[in-house]
């Protein structure tokens, strides 16, 4: 497989595929695929449409229930989701619920059909700190029902992790831009290189007159290991890694910014989709050589068996069981090697364990983030748990101990994936609906 492109992995469906797909559906009475989409897509009805060559009905099915749809259609964990509650799953392939979406979703965007007007802004402000998928859907939603919603985001392009956390050869970035550009169209507004916390704080935006603020700002800050030699140069964030490599891809740092070199030998710890990621990027930078270094072994592995099917396909080395005890330096901030502590034999009683040195060039960690404190820190009445994520009530759904302050996505240690990011927002969105309507029905009281 060639590794020199970040180019789209799986191709396009073309029309005569999706329409072939679209028909394989058996139309379930009760159907596993809309009880595995965790936003509830009605899934059967808008393949009925496909299937028939109705393409503007389907995709207004998805709009009802997904802001994303484009995105969806080529992140979710579809084996875990719809995908995996397809019956045709068990008799052999299910339908190809992700591709048909990501079909349908293009197909509209090159059409350029306009689907919605855009809605009166009287019924209240919100502000929405962060552009992932949490807050792009908290601001479609609450647009369409007539609030008048900014967007504040530190970055110099919204998106969050869907533009600087997964690469491009899974997720284009002109994908990304064309979701967002459909969300700017119902009228949110974007205020980028805006750091809540730092350049505004919460009470300056309730001052400037929102009536509700969001925090949807994820989990920006890496977990870290406890490894002597962990604090060297050559060791790097897999969160670090990836945003580099997409600032360098949108042009807007240079390619001597980006650590990985041709040649590089690369370890990367942790086996999550974030590590998945972290290592077909540093494949595609030109890395000789890739492994990814989990404690565990394969059915305990958090990523996608799809993801790392194809990382298997591209090169990557997996050293299961295995651990890094300690990290050794090396020359112009790159490392010399690793020493890796391996559990070998599978017999619980007598557990025996390998210790040999691995030569590498740089260590990316890829092993869970948590919350920044950047605006909890700065702002008096929002409370955390002992990790730092907020909590929040279930009445109205997501608003935090600050009245008017609600939260979700990862920031409150919910969703797991894009689509759970998203799940969660829209129980928020109802949340704000509910509190700002009654906040404004008691003042004409």
């Amino acid at each position: 497989m060639n590794t020199n492109t970040f180019e789209e992995v799986l191709p396009q469906y073309s029309l005569e595929e999706a329409i072939r797909e679209a028909q394989r559906c058996l139309h379930c009475k009760v159907p596993g695929c809309k009880k595995g989409c965790p936003i509830s897509n009605n899934i059967p009805d808008w393949i009925s449409e496909l299937a028939r060559g109705n393409f503007g009905n389907a995709f207004e099915i998805i709009r009802k229930r997904s802001n994303l749809p484009a995105i969806c259609g080529r992140v979710c964990g579809h084996e875990r989701q719809c995908e995996g509650g397809c019956v045709l799953g068990k008799k052999g392939e299910p339908v190809r619920i992700g591709m048909l979406e990501r079909f349908l979703a293009d197909f509209d965007a090159e059409a350029n059909w306009r689907h919605e007007s855009i809605p009166e802004k009287g019924r209240g402000r919100v502000a929405v700190i962060g552009s992932g998928p949490a807050g792009l859907t908290i601001a479609a939603d609450l647009s369409r029902q007539g609030f008048s919603v900014e967007i504040f985001e530190m970055e110099p392009e919204p998106g969050g992790v869907l533009m600087f956390g997964i690469p491009e050869y899974r997720l284009p970035k002109e994908v990304v831009r064309r979701e967002i550009k459909n969300i700017e169209n119902l009228g949110v507004k974007f205020n980028l290189n805006t750091t809540i916390g730092k350049d505004y704080k919460i009470d300056h935006l309730f001052e400037d007159g929102f009536d509700a603020i969001f925090m949807g700002t994820g989990t920006g800050r890496p977990k870290t290991l406890d490894i002597p030699g962990a604090n060297h140069p050559g060791v790097r964030q897999a969160i670090w890694f990836l945003r580099r490599v997409s600032l360098y891809q949108s042009g807007l740092i240079s390619r001597n910014e980006v650590v990985i070199r041709e040649g590089d030998r690369v370890g990367v710890i942790g086996c999550g989709n974030t590590a998945m990621d972290a290592a077909r990027t540093a494949l595609r930078l030109g890395a000789s050589e890739v492994s990814i270094i989990y404690h565990r072994d394969i059915s305990r592995m958090a990523a996608l068996r799809a993801e790392y099917d194809e990382a298997v396909a591209e090169g990557v080395k997996f050293l299961w069981n295995s651990s890094v005890t300690s990290i050794k330096g090396g020359e112009e901030r790159r490392l010399e090697s690793v020493t890796l502590k391996t559990r070998i034999g599978e017999d619980p009683e007598s557990v025996e364990y390998e210790t040999r040195e691995m030569p590498l060039d740089w260590l990316i960690l890829a092993v869970g983030s948590q919350p920044a404190a950047r605006i909890v820190s700065s702002t008096e009445g929002i409370s955390v748990d002992d990790k730092g994520y907020v909590l929040t009530r279930e009445k109205p759904y997501g608003m935090t101990t600050r009245k008017g302050v609600f939260a979700g996505g990862d920031v409150t240690n919910r969703p797991a994936t894009v689509v759970h990011a998203m799940q969660d927002a829209k129980k928020v969105a109802e949340g704000i609906v509910q509190y700002v309507d009654a906040v404004k029905l008691m003042e004409t009281i």
